[in-house]
């Protein structure tokens, strides 16, 4: 296809999404325009991009991976939340606790329900376990110290399991003969588990907190000329990524941890100046605040949120159009049918119960936790690494099919449903107050 066919194909899908972006409450999630967009423009309509998972599976998954790096770092960016905060702990048992509930769960589902081998099973559950942090976005929060705990606790959990879910891939990558877990298993444990998700964390947090002590030291220290922020986001991402990636570290945790640890970064006040008297809606009018040391913080985390909230939106549209585009590749299966209604409907609120234990959350909010266990980027990610770790013929297919089949469906109903009962939750807890 010709350069011209292309640059309009290109030009129409960002004008949809500035048109949707418009749009203050839109019927459906902008996810969904996506999907049908990718599968009439795939194999089962135009035919004019033939995304096989398998073909092209070395082109697919950097694709993918990218993706999941900027959500993962936008929703750092948003968690304002002290990191010493109890309202912290929810979303830490729900990507750890209800992360490995779900993978037993979904394995036990393989075994005696699909007729899979132990190691393809426990590769399904951690393929399907994470949650994603952006296609529901009627569910997520805005920035700021006091977010509201379902939408905080579910922006948090979708931040984390991405990475926690690591370990899991790569235990079922193991039973499969295709990964070394050590001599009982001593290499999963430490480096696997431990060092990768402890080892994600901690460097991510030291970078992207170094780097913005740095970026705001020079600002209002040196006379620099504020900008490139746009820079320091990608830096920083490709940073953390990397460094987290060379140690056999977790990437994805380390991008989270980053973005987290970025908008933490204090101010440096210097000696003898004062903060600016103007309010804080009105800051950005001035030319001097992002290099002033009261305000420089809040200015560099503002911009690079700015930016990375518009990258996000160009990632989902990606990576949704390639989504469903994939969508012709699935194989006609009937496991389908009740298979992805036993995770949605089942599954998931199974495995939130134990990790809400405790907490004070009413009923209608528990509910909500429950559902929107939406299935996403990081579910395609991890399917194509199965895949391009080794994973091959009828199992690649079937990992293919279920996993394909389920985050179409997820975008489905979790968008239909997104704004209907988020719209009842907040008329709720405006009649508490």
């Amino acid at each position: 296809m010709s350069l011209a066919y292309w640059s309009l194909i290109v030009g129409l899908l960002l004008i949809t999404l500035v048109m949707l972006g418009t749009v203050r409450r839109p019927p459906l999630s902008s996810a969904i325009v996506y999907l049908g967009v990718g599968y009439g423009l795939g194999p089962g309509g135009l035919g004019v991009i033939t995304p096989d998972p398998v073909r092209y599976v070395d082109l697919l998954r950097p694709v993918a991976e990218a993706a999941v790096l900027i959500s993962l770092f936008t929703v750092g960016l948003k968690m304002g939340v002290p990191l010493l905060d109890r309202r912290w702990l929810l979303p830490v048992r729900l990507a750890s606790m209800s992360m490995a509930i779900t993978v037993a769960l979904i394995a036990a589902v393989g075994v005696w329900g699909l007729n899979m081998p132990l190691g393809a099973a426990v590769l399904l559950g951690a393929i399907l376990a994470p949650t994603d942090p952006v296609l529901a976005s009627g569910v997520q929060m805005q920035p700021g110290p006091k977010p509201d705990q379902v939408r905080f606790s579910l922006a948090g959990e979708g931040g984390l399991n991405d990475g926690t879910a690591f370990p899991f891939v790569m235990l079922a990558l193991g039973l499969l003969g295709l990964h070394d877990l050590g001599g009982g298993g001593w290499r999963w444990w430490v480096l696997d588990l431990l060092w990768a998700t402890l080892g994600g964390l901690f460097i991510g947090g030291a970078l992207g907190a170094l780097i913005g002590w740095m970026v705001v030291r020079l600002r209002t220290r040196q006379g620099g000329t504020a900008g490139w922020d746009e820079f320091l986001s990608l830096g920083l991402v490709a940073c953390a990524y990397g460094a987290a990636q060379l140690s056999q570290a977790s990437g994805f945790l380390g991008v989270f941890a980053a973005g987290l640890a970025l908008q933490r970064v204090k101010e440096q006040p210097r000696t003898g100046t004062s903060a600016l008297d103007v309010q804080s809606r009105t800051l950005e009018a001035r030319t001097d605040w992002a290099t002033h040391s009261h305000h420089a913080s809040l200015a560099m985390t503002r911009a690079v949120q700015g930016f990375n909230e518009q990258l996000e939106k160009v990632a989902e549209l990606g990576i949704v159009v390639i989504v469903g585009a994939m969508l012709p590749y699935i194989a006609p299966s009937l496991a389908l049918w009740w298979f992805i209604p036993l995770l949605l409907v089942v599954v998931r609120p199974l495995a939130v119960l134990p990790s809400t234990a405790g907490e004070r959350l009413s009923a209608d909010q528990r509910l909500l936790v429950g559902w929107f266990g939406i299935r996403g980027i990081g579910s395609v990610f991890y399917l194509l690494f199965a895949i391009q770790s080794g994973v091959s013929g009828a199992l690649a297919q079937e990992l293919a099919t279920l996993t394909l089949g389920t985050v179409a469906a997820s975008i489905l109903v979790h968008g239909v449903s997104v704004q209907p009962l988020m719209r009842r939750y907040g008329v709720g807890k405006s009649q508490l107050r």
